[in-house]
């Protein structure tokens, strides 16, 4: 599928010219708090698990589904703004929490991971079931590649998806990126996502959903050494090699029909440009990719607010809605 691209490329400020900067300077600009009234949203999976989330009411019975990224929850700045797009589109918009994220604390047994294709499948279904309308959904990161797992029959496929979709800086080779992230250059990442994983376990524990004590976990291990301990255990996956094997959506991609933007950087510290480029893509699926943006980032000199995501977002929103 192609896509008109947005007419402004992310063109980097100097004092965030590298992805390193981008990655780590975007979540430090400063984003007001989302003022818009919501009701709670809760799903119920098929194992029992809750997910909890927000609804905020549009005027249109479209409904913009966003799932957030590892160690995030739905008030994640990335995730506001994500709502505010789809408020300003007449959109109804679910934040959707990951099992015992944000306000999912205390409802799951089970774990959330990179292939939670049918947990996104049970919120798709839901949302069909609320009403008429076209169900359009964003993953960021680990929920990008959960999301296009799910439109490419992956990970015991197939299940209910939506209408449209955008897949922000997914991780489509697991392998590769649990490399990265562990290796010295990124050290910092592994330790800020291990530390954010370990404490929703320990969470977990001290509420009696899993057994205290069964994980052997520390906020010093490296990502890879989290996955391999808890992870594909508290998964069903025999090891992380087997986890990574069966959750990473590249093999899935030439499957995906459905209308697919993904959106991706070059210089991604941990999540490598090449896995997308040289991957088979379906006939539903546009790839954008940006020479600069860094993981999630994407600051921009040309632009008022600094946000070039946002403005990407809304583009390919609109072009999405228009198809």
């Amino acid at each position: 599928m192609e896509l008109t691209p947005p007419s402004l490329p992310c063109r980097s400020p100097w004092w965030a010219a590298a992805g390193h900067l981008q990655t780590f300077l975007a979540n430090y600009l400063p984003e007001p708090p989302l003022g818009e009234p919501w009701e709670p949203l809760e799903v119920t999976l098929a194992d029992g698990d809750r997910l909890a989330g927000r609804i905020f009411k549009g005027t249109s019975p479209d409904r913009l589904c966003v799932f957030h990224g590892l160690g995030g929850d739905d008030d994640r700045p990335y995730v506001r703004r994500a709502v505010r797009l789809g408020l300003e589109r007449g959109m109804e918009v679910w934040t959707v929490n990951h099992r015992g994220c944000g306000r999912g604390k205390g409802l799951a047994r089970g774990t959330y991971h990179s292939g939670v294709a049918g947990d996104l499948g049970a919120v798709f279904a839901e949302a069909r079931r609320r009403g008429p309308g076209r169900v359009f959904a964003i993953g960021f990161s680990l929920s990008g590649n959960a999301l296009l797992l799910n439109l490419g029959e992956g990970h015991d496929g197939p299940h209910p998806k939506p209408d449209a979709a955008i897949a922000v800086n997914p991780p489509v080779n697991l392998a590769r990126c649990s490399d990265l992230i562990s290796s010295l250059p990124n050290r910092g990442y592994d330790l800020y996502f291990v530390r954010r994983v370990v404490r929703s376990v320990r969470e977990r524990e001290s509420a009696g959903l899993i057994p205290s004590g069964k994980y052997r976990l520390s906020n010093g291990m490296t990502l890879q050494a989290f996955d391999d301990a808890y992870t594909a255990p508290a998964g069903g996956f025999t090891d992380r090699d087997d986890y990574y094997a069966r959750c990473s959506a590249a093999p899935h991609l030439a499957k995906i029909t459905t209308p697919t933007v993904v959106l991706h950087s070059e210089d991604d510290p941990f999540v490598a440009a090449v896995d997308l480029r040289q991957a088979t893509l379906g006939p539903g699926v546009h790839l954008h990719m940006e020479s600069s943006g860094g993981h999630m980032g994407y600051l921009s000199r040309d632009l008022p607010d600094r946000r070039w995501l946002s403005y990407a977002l809304g583009h390919y929103l609109d072009s999405l809605i228009r198809l």
